[in-house]
């Protein structure tokens, strides 16, 4: 296991412009209760995905708080993660089977991970989804309490894979969930419901105008002066890379000088990806109007979601959809998949579309691009939305909050 070393800190007074002040003052009130507190946060990765990307731009603004925050990545292989990648799609609704051989790697590889964590370090962990979730069982937890944050969409789970899952996820103290459909039923300790959020101030999020993002995408030979509809997400199922293309060929019919920019990375946990890369790669071969983005992060993908006249999310499970909240952020009209943690984003009709098919898809974008007033509007409302319930600073207060509520007395007695 190793600790990730995190950007320099940043301080909650650079996020004033940007949130209410009763956010600002209940996270410098939690601030001042936790001092002294020791926590940990454990997940799969410290490059690609949602998770990675929060904990990374969270970290260094809690630890400017006087906070004792810690952040540490499991360092299992290839053969540890195509396993994982099965159990998370299988907790997400796939059918998948198991082999007795990959459950005993599975948990021996979480008995490895549990050998190299002392608990004592801390008063309180946070692990993350379930690659490590069952490191729990193999250790001597002591006084520290442990909650499992769960970041997928786990409305129709597989049941055989959560049965497996509920034997030790009992052991934990708390749980915290991105919404209310993804509770797992029966569970006995404290319940958290938490969507995640993004930074507005890390690259991705950081406004930029239209001159500085055509600036940022010149080297990928970008037209801007055609429409251009885009995806960024990972090359995954369950993100639908393929429905993507069909529903711009769909509109390209109606508008011919449409363009699609597919921006798609591969998580380090997730092995599946270079196969959904190559289906999709075998797709798109033959349209030069199709440019595909690769592993781009940062100021990259900020101007991509400025320039775009419409972004689409089009999953069909979805934990929450952090692209969605960054795409309405630069004003952006978004037409998304009615999954998961989406609907929490979106209002149809109002600040987007939510859709069930590709044809709808198609038709959602033909109505967009054919009028921009009405999308510029759904762009202005999402800007709004994502302000007063998706930024940074209300994800760290809510979070601050649930460590209080669990650890209790401990703090009491630490600051007495």
């Amino acid at each position: 296991m190793i600790n990730v070393r995190t950007r320099k800190t940043v301080s909650l007074e650079n996020y004033r412009h940007v949130i209410d002040s009763k956010i600002y003052e209940e996270i410098g009130k939690l601030a001042d209760e936790l001092k002294g507190i020791r926590i940990c946060h454990v997940n799969a990765t410290a490059y690609g995905g949602g998770v990675a990307e929060i904990l990374r731009q969270e970290i260094p603004l809690l630890k400017s708080l006087g906070l004792d925050f810690t952040w540490a990545v499991i360092n299992e292989g290839e053969e540890f993660f195509n396993v994982t990648k099965k159990i998370h799609n299988a907790l997400q609704g796939g059918d998948q089977e198991f082999t007795e051989d990959e459950w005993r790697y599975y948990e021996y590889c979480n008995q490895n991970l549990a050998s190299e964590f002392d608990p004592s370090l801390y008063d309180l962990v946070v692990v993350h989804d379930p690659q490590p979730a069952k490191m729990i069982a193999y250790l001597k937890k002591g006084k520290t309490k442990f909650v499992w944050r769960c970041h997928i969409d786990t409305t129709s789970p597989n049941e055989k894979v959560l049965n497996y899952f509920k034997k030790f996820i009992d052991l934990y103290d708390a749980y915290i969930f991105s919404a209310e459909q993804y509770v797992f039923k029966s569970l006995k300790k404290k319940i958290f419901i938490i969507p995640p959020a993004i930074d507005p101030l890390s690259k991705k999020n950081v406004k930029l105008d239209r001159a500085q993002a055509e600036s940022k995408l010149r080297s990928f030979k970008i037209n801007t002066k055609r429409p251009i509809v885009s995806q960024v997400s990972r090359f995954d199922p369950w993100k639908d890379p393929l429905g993507v293309v069909e529903a711009y060929k769909i509109a390209k019919k109606r508008i011919p000088n449409l363009r699609l920019v597919y921006a798609g990375n591969v998580a380090d946990d997730d092995p599946e990806a270079l196969r959904i890369y190559k289906q999709f790669e075998k797709a798109v071969e033959n349209d030069k109007d199709i440019i595909v983005m690769y592993n781009q992060e940062g100021l990259e993908i900020n101007a991509l979601q400025t320039i775009s006249d419409v972004v689409i999310q089009k999953s069909l499970r979805e934990g929450f959809g952090l692209t969605v909240s960054e795409a309405l952020w630069k004003g952006t009209p978004v037409i998304a998949g009615n999954v998961g943690g989406i609907p929490l984003q979106i209002e149809d009709g109002v600040n987007g579309y939510l859709v069930s098919s590709t044809q709808e898809c198609a038709e959602k974008l033909i109505f967009l691009l054919e009028n921009k007033e009405i999308a510029k509007g759904m762009g202005r409302l999402g800007r709004e939305k994502v302000r007063q319930n998706f930024l940074l600073p209300r994800l760290i207060r809510d979070e601050l909050a649930v460590i209080k509520e669990v650890l209790g007395s401990l703090i009491h007695a630490k600051i007495n």
